[in-house]
């Protein structure tokens, strides 16, 4: 049987699994990592997939790698450009990959793989033309227009989590703006602005701690209930997220788009976002708003597993 290598590096975690060419993982093993450069990041990543050959092995034969990383890549040419956005010295981490291994391999960024995710195996399978919008610690875009993963000129499109689309907003974003979705929608947005206006309602929230995380499911909880903080929280976000769709319905005119990422995996949200949404300026969507089936906690390597499915067809 063939298989398919897969590798998700995140921030915390690094994920290696085998997957059969359903996008069914049949095995996989978790790596710590908290590594914030890209060369010590690729050397981690190296040493885990010989970690997972020697404790783990395979189910199958695998034919393909790919590898989900954070940043910036450049996929035709398999080089991890930038762990941060801040480009220093291109990694070839696909062929470092492929000369473990000893087959192809591919890298990508970790949203465009999950993208490619949702056109093998997910609700892109029946549209050419789709947004992916992952909404988890921050905010990115995957764009499909007539079958194709939109990539641009640096490697660099689909951050659409620093579209301004509130200009009365005075906090600056990471990206020196002002009014970004990120900073507002994401699971950092709402640990932001849970501190920024925790004074200014009452609230039943329990307050995160330094270094803890704000519970994003509480916030949905409360709001139901009234509580004034977090009825606060969901409403702007509702708003914020609802622009953000609207004005990329505007740019590539999609007949599909699918929402993922941790912040909406309850499908609290994705109702509520809906209602916010402008009639005519939604009509050409005719497959609707659509929530991901992946599990957020695995998107990313099935995703990479699917470029892998991607790189051995382009192959054979």
């Amino acid at each position: 049987m063939n298989t398919y290598i897969g590798c998700d590096f995140g921030g915390t975690k690094l994920l290696i699994g085998e997957m059969d060419e359903e996008g069914n993982i049949l095995q996989s093993k978790r790596y710590d990592t908290g590594i914030k450069n890209h060369k010590e990041a690729s050397k981690r990543i190296l040493d885990c997939l010989t970690d997972y050959i020697e404790q783990v092995g395979f189910i199958g034969t695998p034919v393909a790698v790919g590898a989900g990383v954070v940043g910036v890549v450049d996929n035709m040419n398999g080089t991890w450009k930038s762990i941060d956005h801040i480009e220093t010295d291109p990694i070839p981490l696909a062929a470092m990959i492929s000369e473990i291994l000893g087959i192809p391999a591919a890298v990508d960024n970790d949203v465009k793989c999950a993208t490619r995710a949702e056109m093998i195996f997910g609700h892109g399978k029946n549209s050419d033309n789709f947004i992916y919008i992952n909404i988890g610690t921050g905010i990115s875009a995957g764009f499909v227009v007539e079958g194709k993963i939109l990539r641009g000129s640096n490697n660099n499109s689909g951050e659409v989590g620093h579209s301004v689309v509130d200009i009365t907003r005075e906090e600056l974003c990471i990206c020196g703006r002002l009014g970004c979705v990120e900073g507002i929608a994401s699971g950092s947005g709402f640990q932001n602005q849970v501190l920024r206006l925790y004074d200014h309602f009452p609230t039943q929230l329990s307050i995160p701690k330094v270094g803890e995380e704000v519970n994003i499911a509480e916030i949905f909880r409360l709001s139901d209930l009234g509580d004034a903080l977090c009825r606060k929280l969901t409403e702007q976000a509702i708003e914020n997220i609802s622009n953000l769709v609207m004005n990329l319905v505007r740019v590539t005119d999609p007949d599909t788009i699918i929402l993922g990422g941790g912040v909406l995996s309850d499908g609290w949200l994705l109702s509520k976002i809906c209602r916010a949404f402008n009639s005519s300026t939604m009509r050409g969507v005719k497959n609707g708003v659509i929530q991901s089936s992946f599990n957020p906690g695995l998107v990313g390597l099935i995703g990479a597993g699917a470029i892998a499915i991607q790189e051995y067809r382009n192959n054979n």
